[in-house]
């Protein structure tokens, strides 16, 4: 069976063979829920490769303009490293993604105490956050979807009240991949914000630095920050800065204007489902377009990525790759100014992101 696998899934091989160990190394029995597995979905010359660990995205394998394909995210060869990353390569983040300051917030007169993972604040979670966990597979057709579960319980990371959480992916036609979270509380208020925490290089994972790429993002305003990155609360204009792609640019542009690269959440412009970013790498043809319905992206270029050995033994270093967290506002819950992340019973959090591949 692991060979079929293999066969299938070229380049996950070295992959499926550690979660197998690990499996083993844990005790787990064939057939029982909560197992690490690996799991595809291909439609033509273009698939994705993920785990249930995290709900993570193992490989986008896309071709480039001459018809050439290539893994365009960063990653690991092995579960093991994975469940050791520092990174979040590739997984969903959550319960409340980015940072909460403090690691502390007020709902409805109650404060609530978190668990402090970047210095006394939380981030992306907490020290075991979404991403930090065994997803179940509810369903998985290889030509079309996969759509991960998890339960979140009541006090999980000092997060209060039990939540239901789901993730799919879906292709959308030939080009389209489609990333659809869904969560709600099963009993009293909560809040929630999920973000998919992939690094893209649109040139090939192991192509070097992303500084060359052309990246455009619709959104006019940000949120700053202070020397802890966590928000000062203001909503401020991207123009006359750093900040502004409102026109496309190279990432490397004004880079070097920036202490330490790009670490930033935009206020997107426009409302329901809205076009967030357009990136493009000239060597490949490659471009990926962003879709979203949330008001927030944050844009991250990797900066802290300091030798880091990845997929096929090739080392990341900083800038290796760049995320376009689409979200809500980071420390939502301590600015009553920003849009709200609490979810009520009885409500649904519905996050949608469209990703559009081209290659000319």
């Amino acid at each position: 069976m692991e060979a079929e696998m293999s066969k299938k899934m070229p380049g996950v091989g070295s992959f499926i063979v550690s979660v197998i160990l690990l499996m083993a190394s844990n005790g787990c029995a064939a057939g029982k829920e909560k197992e690490i597995g690996v799991y595809e979905i291909k439609r033509g010359d273009f698939s994705l490769n993920f785990t249930n660990w995290g709900a993570t995205v193992i490989s986008v394998i896309l071709p480039d303009k001459n018809g050439k394909l290539n893994d365009v995210v960063l990653g690991y060869d092995s579960v093991e490293e994975y469940e050791n990353d520092t990174t979040y390569f590739g997984s969903v983040v959550g319960r409340v993604a980015n940072r909460i300051g403090g690691a502390r917030f007020t709902l409805n007169g109650k404060n609530y105490t978190l668990v402090a993972n970047e210095g006394h604040n939380t981030l992306h979670g907490g020290k075991k956050g979404f991403s930090d966990v065994i997803w179940s597979v509810k369903s998985h057709e290889k030509d079309s979807h996969i759509t991960f579960t998890y339960d979140s319980f009541d006090g999980e990371q000092g997060f209060p009240r039990q939540s239901r959480v789901s993730v799919t992916y879906m292709f959308v036609g030939t080009n389209k991949l489609a990333v659809r979270m869904k969560a709600k509380s099963l009993n009293k208020p909560t809040p929630i914000n999920l973000a998919f925490h992939g690094y893209w290089n649109l040139g090939g994972h192991a192509s070097g630095n992303i500084l060359s790429h052309t990246i455009q993002i619709f959104g006019s305003k940000i949120t700053p920050v202070d020397q802890e990155l966590i928000p000062t609360g203001q909503i401020t204009p991207v123009q006359g800065t750093p900040y502004d792609f409102l026109k496309p640019q190279t990432i490397g542009s004004r880079i070097n204007d920036l202490p330490n690269g790009y670490d930033i959440n935009y206020a997107l412009d426009g409302q329901d489902l809205h076009r967030a970013a357009i990136v493009w790498e000239r060597r490949s043809g490659r471009k990926m377009e962003l879709w979203t319905n949330e008001p927030g992206m944050q844009f991250y270029t990797g900066n802290k990525l300091v030798d880091v050995k990845g997929k096929g033994g090739f080392v990341y270093r900083s800038h290796a790759g760049f995320c376009l967290e689409t979200q809500g506002f980071p420390d939502a819950v301590n600015h009553p100014n920003f849009p709200s992340q609490i979810v009520n019973p009885g409500e649904i959090y519905d996050h949608i992101m469209i990703y559009r591949f081209t290659a000319v």
